[in-house]
């Protein structure tokens, strides 16, 4: 063998082995970190709110994203106090997020005001054509898609079922917000199916001390109940409105099952960790190319009754056998 050859060869030999390496290394390189931003209506210290997140994080880690690896989750609790979603929102769209995740109407409104361009994945919406977040249910348009957690219409459902549970009540306070659309929906739906012998009045939620003055102050006639709409105040204050129900002997039911658990004689709606679980299977469409525009609005595929049989018992309400056969749930 010529020397130049015998050169050539080594200088080849060497180089393969470089090569190797280099694709090696390459291979090797860490995956994108994709930044999800959350923001929560609910305050960081609720159990409820602190389940439902969990639910998302479980559903985001089956999926292959995986915190730590090539995820990141920036949490924000807004706690029902709209300020505080204002700058939340701010701050997660400053964090240049690849997605958020949005929950309840006046949080979506207040990322959209951040931002026209981040992909918005919303939980707890009512009405998102009526209340502009989207164009329309089966494309969206814009850059927020999600599930909404029910139709107007489900509101009567609840004054139905506190006459079902509580024949003796003739007068309904409805607890809502009359400062947002969806307080104004759901007291119309309520409206409109209630008996002629049933008295509807409201109760405004601004704090927490004219709730407790009024409910107490409608309490003083006989044969009272209360209805609790979904409003981010009764999210974040289910515990102080079931307890102050119990403590004026008034039935109550809602929306949410965190209310019966948390003392609540009744309530009917969506499961709502499954509207977090769905929204986590959103979020990984959008991570993996699809627009929010381009994927449709779904509302929710179960509804769950739960009644807590030790409030009734303390209340004095015998629970019709048929209405226990309904329940998904039964506190004891």
């Amino acid at each position: 063998m010529r020397r130049r050859e015998f050169i050539g060869l080594i200088g080849g030999a060497a180089v393969v082995p470089s090569i190797l390496w280099s694709l090696a290394a390459r291979g090797q390189q860490p995956a994108r970190v994709r930044r999800i931003g959350v923001l929560v209506n609910m305050s960081e210290g609720d159990a409820a709110g602190q389940a439902f997140v969990a639910a998302f994080r479980q559903k985001l880690q089956e999926l292959g994203w995986v915190e730590g690896r090539n995820a990141r989750i920036d949490i924000r609790w807004g706690g029902g106090n709209r300020e505080r979603y204002r700058r939340y929102a701010a701050e997660l769209v400053a964090l240049a997020p690849d997605v958020i995740l949005a929950a309840t109407s006046a949080v979506v409104e207040d990322l959209q005001q951040a931002s026209a361009t981040v992909p918005i994945v919303f939980v707890g919406v009512i009405d998102p054509i009526g209340s502009g977040l989207i164009a329309s249910m089966a494309r969206p348009g814009g850059n927020a898609t999600g599930f909404t957690i029910f139709e107007y219409a489900i509101s009567a459902k609840w004054l139905e079922l506190l006459k079902e549970i509580a024949p003796r009540v003739t007068r309904a306070a409805v607890l809502r917000d009359a400062a947002v659309a969806s307080g104004i929906g759901q007291f119309a739906a309520i409206q409109a199916v209630a008996p002629l012998d049933m008295e509807l009045s409201t109760i405004g939620l601004r704090n927490a001390g004219e709730v407790e003055q009024a409910i107490a102050a409608f309490a003083r006639e006989p044969n009272g109940g209360l209805v609790v709409t979904a409003s981010g105040f009764n999210a974040n204050n289910a515990g102080l409105i079931a307890t102050l129900a119990a403590r004026n002997n008034l039935p109550s039911v809602a929306p949410f099952r965190y209310f019966a658990t948390g003392g609540g004689l009744i309530s009917y709606g969506p499961d709502y960790a499954d509207g977090y679980r769905r929204a986590a299977q959103y979020v990984d469409r959008v991570l993996k190319g699809e627009k929010p525009a381009d994927l449709p609005v779904q509302a929710p595929t179960r509804y769950e009754l739960v009644i807590n049989l030790k409030t009734a018992k303390a209340l004095g309400i015998a629970v019709p056998p048929m209405l226990l056969g309904r329940a998904d749930e039964v506190i004891e």
